[in-house]
């Protein structure tokens, strides 16, 4: 489990080691860190360390002097190092002699054949985009094509949030230290490396999952265990319009390992044609006992799919509402608001907007939470970084890249969480770790394009279920 800490909290964890370690101390121990993880860039892009020439951009404050010891600290093992100094006057005075003395050079513009930059702007206390200097040299640095390792988050990017509102860095390596922050999970940082510098940090509520996380949860059928007992899910979705949501989503739900997959609806034959072992029925309440619903997918926004929709929240089992259940859901909110059962929506941005009355903003762990609080349920929040906001817990599943972002992957990603909420798992962590699994599939079938060439697509991403759920 990856834990992910506020500015604030960072703060309060350094407070102890300041008042105990001498002056400078904890500074020279992060930028240790920085240093080795810079001396690798340039081993891994050129081979070796010394000979190299590197430019830190610096500013005023901590994160500067984090830039300049590890200037120096390079420097001393023969690196050619010069600076930028944007705000001279507040540059971090024992830093910059000590930078000074090892030989490194105080320049005004950006030295030609260089290798690396250094992006020591602001630190997480910073707001905003760059300032005019600040962006002017990061503009010449991208337009040269020069790799930059940022310290801590990369300068003009919102440390909470991950927004961007004008000039900021690109970073081909963030080096961060004592806790991962937001920033790290909800933006691109490039590659992010975390430097332990001895803080005592507790765990939070912003989570994000790695695969152990997801494989001791995922269920795993044992010696007595039957059909039943793994899971039935139960599946309202799809239409004479939209046969091939249901397709998915119950397709999905099979590869996850649930026990048994009950389909009703008016794409059955469509359904049972590709998926047999998948029991049909002409409407939920004649679909018979399950222990999981997944609403949604494909089904229209008529009086049919209202019932439907009401049929399942009217239960006490754990439901999921996708898609067109949650345009109806929209204009009827109390059938959630109202319920004790477990409930998962997953909109995307524009569904949220329906959902909240507006859209979720640069804030998306925010806006997540507002609305897991409005509707009493688990949130999923999708996007190349979804947001997972449920009871007590809040948990970041960046992609990576945009894969999973094609027509009907959607639906597969409810047909996941429907199998495991079927299994019985708490619904933040059921959805967590069905949005890993999704993930893993995309990114699987993008590398495997099959018998021939062709894009990503959302059945080739429920191919791709097993094999993510065998690798975890």
């Amino acid at each position: 489990m990856r834990y992910y800490y506020t500015a604030e909290q960072i703060r309060a964890a350094e407070a102890p080691l300041l008042a105990a370690l001498s002056d400078g101390a904890l500074m020279r121990r992060a930028a240790t860190g920085l240093a080795n993880a810079i001396a690798a860039e340039l081993r891994c892009r050129a081979g070796c360390v010394a000979g190299r020439r590197i430019c830190a951009v610096v500013g005023a404050g901590n994160n500067g002097g984090d830039a300049l010891w590890a200037a120096t600290l390079l420097r001393r093992r023969g690196v050619a190092a010069s600076v930028i100094l944007l705000d001279p006057e507040r540059t971090h005075a024992p830093a910059l002699r000590a930078f000074r003395s090892a030989g490194g050079r105080v320049v005004q513009n950006l030295p030609g054949a260089t290798d690396l930059v250094i992006d020591g702007v602001v630190g997480i206390s910073g707001q905003g985009p760059l300032r005019p200097a600040a962006a002017a040299v990061f503009a010449a640095v991208e337009t040269a094509g020069i790799p930059v390792v940022a310290v801590d988050i990369p300068s003009g990017v919102d440390v909470q949030t991950g927004a961007i509102n004008g000039p900021a860095v690109r970073a081909a390596l963030t080096v961060t230290f004592g806790g991962l922050k937001p920033v790290h999970a909800l933006a691109d940082c490039g590659r992010v490396e975390l430097v332990d510098i001895g803080l005592d940090l507790p765990r939070t509520d912003l989570v994000e999952f790695e695969a152990d996380d997801v494989r001791v949860r995922w269920p795993t059928p044992g010696p007595h265990d039957d059909k039943y007992t793994q899971g039935v899910v139960g599946v309202l979705a799809g239409s004479a319009i939209y046969p091939g949501a249901a397709i998915l989503c119950t397709g999905a739900a099979v590869a996850a390992t649930a026990g048994m997959v009950r389909y009703a609806g008016a794409a059955a034959a469509d359904v049972v044609s590709h998926w047999p072992e998948v029991v049909i029925a002409p409407s939920a309440p004649a679909a018979g006992r399950v222990q999981a619903w997944v609403v949604g997918p494909g089904l229209g926004t008529d009086e049919a799919a209202l019932m439907a929709l009401t049929f399942a929240l009217a239960s006490d089992l754990p439901v999921i509402v996708d898609a067109d259940g949650l345009t109806v859901l929209a204009a009827h909110p109390h059938l959630v608001t109202r319920r004790d059962a477990p409930t998962v929506l997953t909109p995307h941005a524009g569904e949220y907007a329906r959902l909240a009355g507006e859209p979720p903003g640069q804030d998306r762990v925010a806006a997540a939470r507002r609305l897991a609080d409005a509707f009493g349920a688990t949130i999923v929040l999708k996007g190349n970084v979804t947001v997972i906001a449920g009871s007590g817990i809040t948990v970041l599943n960046p992609a990576g890249a945009s894969w999973a972002a094609t027509a009907g992957s959607g639906d597969v990603l409810s047909g996941i969480i429907g199998a495991l909420l079927a299994a019985g798992l708490p619904p933040p962590e059921a959805a967590a770790a069905a949005a890993f699994v999704h993930t893993r599939a995309a990114n699987a079938s993008a590398a495997d394009p099959g018998p021939v060439p062709v894009p990503t697509s959302a059945s080739r991403i429920l191919t791709h279920i097993r094999h993510a759920i065998a690798n975890l």
